[in-house]
């Protein structure tokens, strides 16, 4: 059999690519070689965009009341102070990275379309190679986020470049306290606290390579936030320390022939707007947007152009403000004046959120 998309990955950029793909008709099955439901470490927010866009994938009916919790807008704290904003459009969702995955795989196999537990070995257009054997296709998706084998393969990689970053994410067993996404910030890392469940929180760490040792521990980390230590208290650990990193990724381009990346596989700034799962749905929505019926090659190539060029805005809309706050976290001192600023002007803090919500 030669399928329409062959997805190697299985997070929630590739699972989003076979339900678009399923819904448009095309046969299409997911490579994921982890047993599901795949874990990483994940921020687990999504802004008021990214739900709408996973809310269209029809996947929330799946997840469990328990297994998510809403939040309406952002609160920064820091030395000097705290300043917050609400969403204007809507509120965010915090839900547990593998509730998600759950999810959207159910909704994948209802749809039609088909999920494998294979490793993936080479890709070439046409085929992916796995320890299961050949799959023959007529479009490769490259989903396999940061470390993308397929991105490699194609060629579309571009080396790394500045200071890098890494982060570290746990859950504590507890109420939220809040129904904000509360980041902290001190001159070595910034704190990241969800709210994903009725009795879940995500605590995630981000630093860079300069401030503090790539392999750091998350005790450590929190001992630098005393107010959030605090807070935790002793509450019980629900899951084990999952890091990721060097987090940026640079791409040439996000198609190459007959084959088309997605999510964090076609590139990578930052987790310190929360964005990723964000790029990652509309990434693959725009994908198979761009899909003709006939993915015959020269129909396929035309599409992929079109794709490459769609998501450019999309990337914008994600990048610019990452990199700025990125900016911002390496430089204390500029950091700490820019903070007291919008102390200052509360409607800039709800402008930039705005932009990145």
């Amino acid at each position: 059999m030669t399928w329409d998309v062959a997805i190697c990955g299985g997070g929630p950029a590739g699972l989003a690519a076979a339900i678009h793909a399923a819904r448009k008709g095309f046969s299409a099955v997911v490579l994921e070689r982890s047993a599901p439901p795949p874990d990483k470490a994940c921020g687990e927010g999504l802004m008021p965009r990214s739900l709408a866009a996973l809310e269209r994938l029809g996947a929330l009916q799946h997840v469990a009341a328990d297994q998510q919790a809403p939040f309406r807008g952002i609160r920064y704290v820091h030395a000097g102070g705290a300043i917050e904003a609400r969403f204007s459009g809507g509120n965010g969702l915090g839900l547990r990275r593998t509730a998600l995955s759950r999810a959207l795989e159910r909704r994948a196999r209802d749809v039609g379309a088909e999920i494998r537990t294979a490793s993936v070995r080479a890709v070439r257009p046409g085929a992916v190679e796995t320890d299961q054997g050949t799959v023959e296709t007529r479009l490769v998706v490259g989903a396999d986020g940061l470390n993308s084998a397929v991105r490699r393969a194609a060629g579309l990689e571009r080396p790394l470049r500045g200071r890098r970053r890494y982060g570290v994410r746990r859950h504590v067993q507890m109420s939220p306290w809040s129904d904000l996404v509360e980041v902290y910030w001190s001159d070595r890392a910034e704190a990241y606290v969800t709210p994903v469940g009725r009795r879940s929180v995500n605590v995630a760490f981000l630093w860079h390579e300069h401030a503090l040792p790539e392999k750091v521990s998350f005790e450590a980390l929190l001992e630098a936030f005393p107010e959030l230590r605090e807070r935790i208290g002793d509450a019980p650990v629900e899951s084990e320390a999952r890091g990721a990193g060097p987090l940026a990724r640079a791409v040439k381009a996000r198609t190459a022939p007959g084959i088309a990346l997605v999510g964090d596989a076609a590139g990578y700034v930052d987790a310190i707007t929360g964005q990723g799962l964000g790029f990652a749905f509309a990434s693959a929505e725009l994908l198979v947007r761009a899909l003709p019926r006939d993915l015959a090659a020269d129909g396929l190539s035309r599409a992929l152009r079109r794709y490459d060029a769609s998501l450019r805005a999309e990337w914008m809309r994600y990048a610019v403000p990452a990199r700025a706050l990125v900016a911002l976290a390496s430089r204390p001192a500029l950091r700490r004046s820019a903070l007291d600023l919008v102390q200052r002007h509360p409607s800039w803090f709800r402008l930039l959120l705005h932009a990145v919500a």
